[in-house]
């Protein structure tokens, strides 16, 4: 007879498993941990998820994460002329808000242009950028969507509509990250930190 877990552990293994970053391992140990430990909790775990399927939305302006009709970001009074930093996916948006270097609005595509993946223009929220660009005051539109093949393509065709519109458009520079050295650099990387270089004048 070959032994196996319950039919309901068993279940709970498969929906940990469709979790990103969770393999069939890590899923039976948080399984059972669930299950063994008396303050796992899972009836608050799953009225938290059930919160969350139930009230968290895609915010209709800028597509960050929402529980009202506009989220936080949108909801507070936004000044006219701040730049519209533009990412692909609305985790982008918390490392950027809380890095505190300046204010600006933000704008979540959904994603980028990836032909081989069957992603194009109409997929993201291209569109609603354009219209909000020209609706309101913007100043700049700032281009954070990463420094690969896919990001690049994205970032030229949305430089190609909103240009001729009269915004400033500009990227995030890209280079070598704070405390690594040359030699442990790629290639990539290197190329963007010579082509983004600064005058020593402007480091301090």
């Amino acid at each position: 007879m070959r032994l196996a877990l319950p039919a309901a552990l068993t279940d709970l293994v498969s929906e940990f498993k469709r979790l990103p970053g969770i393999g069939p391992k890590a899923a039976e140990r948080i399984a059972i941990w669930m299950v063994s430990n008396p303050s796992a909790s899972p009836l608050r775990l799953l009225a938290a998820v059930d919160r969350v399927a139930s009230s968290v939305t895609k915010c209709p302006v800028c597509g960050f994460y929402a529980e009202d009709s506009k989220c936080v970001l949108c909801d507070a009074e936004v000044l006219p002329g701040i730049p519209l930093c533009v990412v692909a996916y609305p985790t982008d948006v918390l490392p950027l808000a809380q890095c505190g270097s300046f204010d600006c609005g933000y704008h979540v595509l959904g994603g980028r242009l990836s032909p081989l993946d069957g992603v194009s223009p109409d997929d993201l929220a291209i569109d609603a950028l354009v219209q909000r660009v020209k609706d309101c005051s913007v100043g700049e539109v700032i281009l954070a969507l990463g420094s690969d093949i896919e990001a690049d393509a994205t970032a030229s065709y949305i430089a190609d509509l909103l240009l001729p519109l009269g915004v400033v458009v500009s990227k995030i520079a890209q280079g070598l990250p704070s405390g690594s050295s040359v030699a442990s650099a790629d290639p990539n990387t290197l190329k963007a930190a010579l082509l983004y270089r600064r005058p020593t004048s402007s480091l301090s």
